[in-house]
Parts: structure tokens; sequence; C-alpha cells
């Protein structure tokens, strides 16, 4: 162990003794990916996916319909949303229950 101040901790998975700001930073890494799409997919920013359900744009007319491809989404701070871009409609945002990844 080197004495540069930092804390260590056993990681089992690898069998060694890692920084703690190390593995603290890995854990927030894993917790940033759970993002899921309604069949359990992992979400990443710039994946594309389909809509798998109709749904009412609030404050316009219009209606997105099931099978839609919504191309290269943001994820958010919110793990059940994602923001978006389609055709005409600016500020986008999905729940991922109603997405599905392509």
């Amino acid at each position: 162990m080197s004495g540069d101040g930092d804390d260590y901790v056993y990681d089992e998975a690898s069998g060694e003794w890692r920084p703690a700001s190390e593995v603290a930073a890995a854990a927030a890494e894993a917790a940033k990916s759970r993002v899921r799409d309604a069949a359990g997919n992992v979400l990443a920013d710039g994946d594309s996916v389909t809509l798998i359900k109709d749904l009412k744009v609030k404050g316009t007319s219009t209606t997105l319909k099931q099978g839609t491809v919504i191309r290269s989404i943001r994820l958010t701070e919110n793990d059940e949303e994602i923001d978006c871009r389609y055709e005409g409609i600016k500020g986008l945002v999905l729940r991922t229950e109603f997405v599905r990844k392509r």
C-alpha cells in the first residue's frame, strides 16, 4: 500500500485493493447505465428506439404512432425518461416504458 493518503477498498471482482475514489467512480458509471427500455434492454446516448404504443404529444395535436422510429436519444437524470427529437417537435421527452431499443 502506498502512502498517498487515499483509502483503499478490496474489490472482490478483481481480487485487488483499489483506491476508494476509483471504486466510487466505477459504481457511479454502473448506476448511470441502468436506463432500460420496456423489454429490459439497456439504453445509451445515441441509440435508436421504436415506440410500442400510440402516444399523444402534449401541447400539440400530433400523435406518434406505434412503430415510429426515434433516432439519437439522449439520457436524462431521470432513469425513466429519455430526451429526443422528432420532426417538428422540440423538447420531446419520452418515458422508457413506451419504447424498445432497435
